[in-house]
């Protein structure tokens, strides 16, 4: 029972992580395509990409809370865990990563093209396809 419980939770937080995860790269582009000079449309980006950032990073770490204290409370096993896991720690630099994005935009230093952005909002959907195989299939 506690078991199910902690995976329910463990698969809620994942979700609203991964909303984060999809939407911010997504006002990335739209703040790569605004002028610097523009300012109430980039400052709003701006205050929208730093609320969702906070507001992700805690869904984040629980979601890691809750898969590690299933993996390390009740002995998940298989090498498809360790896979699993080299992908959660690729989210979770990506995570931070976007918190560097962030900070570049804040200090008007980013140099990247929305094109770049539009291309870097797909790491997690293929991260995404992977894990829930490895999670679902168990392949090894």
């Amino acid at each position: 029972m506690v078991y199910n419980v902690l995976k329910a939770l463990h698969i809620a937080f994942v979700v609203c992580w991964y909303a984060g995860l999809f939407y911010l790269p997504r006002i990335f582009v739209n703040l790569a395509m605004v002028p610097a000079d523009s300012g109430a449309e980039r400052d709003r980006l701006l205050l929208m990409a730093g609320k969702l950032y906070r507001f992700m990073t805690p869904l984040g770490i629980l979601a890691v809370i809750f898969g590690a204290w299933m993996w390390l409370g009740f002995g998940v096993q298989g090498a498809w865990i360790h896979a699993k896991l080299t992908l959660v720690l690729v989210l979770v630099l990506y995570h931070a990563y976007c918190g560097r994005l962030l900070t570049d935009f804040a200090t008007g230093s980013n140099r990247r093209s929305h094109r770049w952005f539009r291309w870097f909002n797909e790491l997690p959907v293929l991260i995404l396809f992977a894990v829930v195989f490895l999670a679902v299939l168990k392949p090894f």
